[in-house]
């Protein structure tokens, strides 16, 4: 593909809206927080859904993992499909396409109709990989890791807002005169609503390319596509460095995925706090996505700018060790005090380590930047299903040897030995997967770069070649 002289944004002038970088940048991440919002809107429900609809214990498991399960096709799809439509029309399609399951999860009357929603609902959250590669598109080498890692962190938020926008929703219903037990129901159909607009407004006012969308520079020639650029996804997943960047993502969002889905419970569990005390704590864990995946990126940037291609994948690295580090120390504390200190330390590298993730992706394969962005953000849900199975798998165990050795004693007693045993099985689970964070922390510098891809990525940010040196002794040694 060949373009003509590229007007990506240099910087992230965030107020600048009359540049179609910072229009496209704001109507993203907003249609990001949008799906977000949506994906996990029933979460604040589930106690009502469950007792409209009699979900059992295995259902309601169930739903979370078919929520999950869902992305992953959806992202590997929907990546492929960018590289060959553009963004814009993906955006469209997506957000159109996918408020209809968040419609009818409101309108569902039995459990099977709620787990189907809520697997179809889950495509919704391919919107991140979409969300990447027109900030990719958008921006400039020198910024594309801090613009990709906003607009992620910013449209993660949506994940965490829900906690809050979704009662709202349901009490401004109520008001309405709608009885309590159906205002989930409409709330879900709100939110579908509101995706439904988004997908109206980024289809007409945003663009693929600075210079225009992919269908018009095609006609006009200032994009052509020959045999040789169209980069087959067959050649796409036979790169190494994709694969790696599938596990570290699934070591990072993933993870933060499991542990934002499990921690509710966990420090009511360990540190015995109140449902409500325990959700505000989760939920400023989200938050912390305003700024700390924004970071991830920045310094993604900066080392970037020391040390090449290189300096982003050594940073990539290193904040993922600290990652497994802060988790492992957490499963073993007892201590609330401590315990909150470090759930903070490691919500801090979770988040930044997917800004460092995404500050790699866009120099993979500039020609398949859609392909490889849907490959990479699939990991992130593998992840979270895989780790979610752990901890459901080593929870039940637990909790059903509680309850068989506790047999004859007082309800309380049961309750309690059951939230024990509980608590040990996911502290056990915390320190695998810490573990296991660490281990991929090292893999991944195993990602290189050849001396060609520096020499280009210097160029486009305006860095010296003779930064480049060392790098280049370090891959002929």
């Amino acid at each position: 593909m060949k373009n003509s002289k590229s007007a990506k944004a240099t910087k992230l002038e965030l107020f600048n809206f009359k540049s179609i970088p910072t229009q496209t940048f704001w109507i993203t991440s907003i249609s990001f927080f949008m799906c977000f919002f949506a994906w996990f809107g029933i979460v604040p429900f589930m106690p009502d859904v469950v007792k409209d609809l009699g979900l059992t214990p295995d259902q309601k498991w169930n739903s979370v993992i078919f929520g999950v399960a869902g992305t992953v096709f959806a992202r590997l799809l929907v990546g492929k499909l960018c590289d060959k439509y553009g963004p814009r029309l993906c955006y469209t399609w997506l957000l159109v396409l996918g408020a209809i399951p968040v419609v009818l999860c409101g309108l569902s009357q039995t459990p099977f109709q709620f787990l189907v929603c809520r697997l179809f609902i889950g495509f919704i959250g391919a919107s991140f990989v979409i969300t990447q590669v027109h900030t990719s598109l958008m921006f400039a080498p020198n910024i594309v890791g801090t613009a990709n890692a906003t607009s992620a962190g910013w449209g993660n938020l949506g994940g965490g807002a829900n906690r809050l926008g979704m009662p709202l929703i349901a009490a401004m219903v109520i008001g309405f005169g709608v009885a309590e037990a159906e205002a989930w129901r409409y709330s879900m159909i709100i939110a579908g609503l509101i995706c439904f607009l988004m997908g109206i407004v980024y289809f007409f006012f945003t663009q693929d390319t600075p210079e225009g969308n992919f269908k018009e520079l095609r006609a006009s020639g200032t994009m052509i596509t020959t045999k040789k650029d169209q980069i087959r996804f067959m050649k796409v997943i036979k790169d190494y460095r994709i694969w790696i960047l599938f596990l570290v993502y699934a070591a990072c969002f993933g993870i933060e995925l499991t542990v934002y889905g499990t921690m509710d419970d966990y420090l009511q569990n360990t540190f015995q706090l109140e449902r409500i005390t325990a959700g505000n704590i989760v939920l400023s864990f989200a938050l912390m996505n305003i700024f700390a995946r924004t970071l991830g990126g920045h310094f993604g940037d900066k080392f970037g700018k020391l040390k090449g291609l290189r300096g982003r994948v050594l940073f990539l690295s290193c904040i993922l060790a600290v990652q497994g580090i802060m988790l492992i120390t957490f499963s073993g504390i007892t201590s609330m005090v401590l315990g909150i200190l470090f759930l903070i330390l490691f919500s801090l590298s979770v988040q930044m380590a997917e800004g460092a993730t995404f500050s790699v992706v866009p120099f993979i394969n500039k020609k398949a930047v859609g392909s490889v962005s849907g490959i990479v953000g699939a990991g992130g849900n593998v992840g979270a299903f895989l780790a979610a199975l752990l901890l459901k798998y080593k929870s039940a165990i637990a909790e059903k040897e509680a309850i068989a050795s506790s047999e004859g004693l007082a309800a309380d007693a049961v309750s309690a030995a059951q939230a024990s045993a509980s608590s040990a099985a996911v502290s056990s689970g915390y320190f695998l997967i810490g573990c296991l964070v660490v281990i991929t922390a090292i893999l991944a510098l195993a990602i290189r770069f050849s001396m060609k891809e520096e020499e280009v990525s210097a160029e486009s940010a305006d860095i010296s070649l003779e930064k480049l040196i060392p790098i280049k002794i370090e891959n002929e040694s």
